[in-house]
């Protein structure tokens, strides 16, 4: 069990020159800073106050008159945006800004900055994972071997199919999804993808050996169905109850991006029937991860054997966790710096920012990743 309430930590830095900002990083008990990140903030110069809240009110309380403000998994609804009347910059530490309103953000002229790319090999390497353990039902033919029912591991094991006879269809051909295909493609998996825009050019599909097609060819012709997609109003519970029926029978789901992009209750449904032959799930709408409390999960998909479920770690490594500091404290020195982020960065292009800022400028971060390393001790 985690602390409740408000959870802070002030850590004294020398005076470079940003020691007049006030900057809150949230999240601190639940995924502590690491130390590339303290090593970055010690570089700059940066005095980090620490704050574990999870209320709305708690994390007003903890946010109030920062200039800046870095946060990991915490939402930020619109009453703590307009809390935010100094603050220049959010820095999202990871890829996703659903839980951040963006849209107040915008309007109050606050840069929302993320991560987009720094843990899409981990993601790719957990559905390749996934994939390869339901294929060979893995998890079903350990629970065998500790039960001594080795025959009916043997019997269940001569209705597995060859891996390079299968398809694999990937919902979403992102930065992410390109990564499962060049993973995939030494197992002679069948890929296909589809996307929002299906007019976009198809050279680089055509080069991975990836066929585009609409989603319901995808759903209908996969044996495995894997999610690449952002969380959007567009795309909460684009795969409803009629949607993933569309799934081709026996088939396999895997989730590592959003819970919500999926109806739980309705795949929950699907595999219980059968239709579906499992799922790895690594995200989650109805369980809350990174909660005050932890507890195991009262849910539907918790009560299933066909089902491997873990606790949203598919974007993680060592290198990761490097990777999301660099840029995420980047994205922070730049604006407190008075400059953009690097363009790939921002998530509100549109802003107009509290404070003028000029372009981007790369050589502020020269062999960052070599001296990162060396910012640890």
């Amino acid at each position: 069990m985690r602390g409740r309430g408000l959870f802070a930590t002030i850590y004294p830095m020398p005076r470079t020159g940003f020691e007049d900002f006030r900057f809150v990083r949230l999240n601190a008990e639940v995924i502590p800073v690491n130390p590339t990140e303290a090593g970055l903030y010690r570089h700059y110069g940066i005095a980090p106050i620490l704050v574990d809240a999870y209320e709305p009110d708690d994390i007003i309380a903890g946010v109030a008159d920062c200039d800046a403000l870095a946060v990991v998994s915490a939402s930020l609804p619109e009453p703590v945006i307009r809390s935010l009347t100094g603050c220049t910059i959010i820095s999202r530490l990871g890829n996703g800004t659903d839980k951040i309103d963006v849209e107040t953000a915008t309007r109050e002229g606050i840069v929302v900055s993320n991560v987009p790319t720094f843990c899409n090999d981990e993601m790719a390497d957990h559905v390749m994972a996934s994939l390869l353990a339901l294929a060979r039902r893995i998890p079903a033919m350990s629970r065998h071997f500790y039960a001594g029912r080795f025959q009916k591991a043997r019997d269940e094991g001569l209705s597995l199919q060859r891996i390079s006879s299968l398809t694999l269809g990937l919902i979403g051909f992102g930065a992410s999804a390109k990564a499962v295909v060049r993973r995939a493609r030494p197992f002679e998996l069948k890929i296909l993808a589809t996307r929002k825009n299906m007019r976009a050019p198809r050279d680089e599909a055509d080069a991975l050996g990836v066929r585009m097609v609409d989603l319901g060819t995808l759903l209908a012709e996969s044996d495995f169905v894997s999610l690449h997609l952002p969380l959007t109003r567009e795309t909460h519970h684009l795969l409803d109850a009629s949607t993933l029926k569309k799934m081709k029978p026996g088939s396999f789901f895997i989730n590592t991006c959003r819970g919500a992009i999926t109806d739980e209750s309705a795949l929950a449904a699907l595999l219980r029937s059968g239709h579906l032959a499992g799922a790895a799930i690594d995200t989650f709408d109805d369980i809350e991860i990174f909660g005050e409390q932890e507890a195991p999960p009262d849910h539907a998909l918790a009560r299933l054997d066909n089902v491997i479920l873990t606790p949203h770690i598919s974007g993680l490594s060592v290198q990761a966790s490097r990777d999301v500091a660099i840029t995420g404290v980047e994205n922070l020195v730049s604006v407190l710096s008075g400059r953009w982020p690097h363009p790939d960065n921002v998530v509100n292009t549109g802003v107009r920012p509290r404070r003028p800022l000029k372009e981007h400028e790369p050589a502020l971060f020269d062999h960052r990743k070599d001296n990162a390393l060396h910012l640890q001790n």
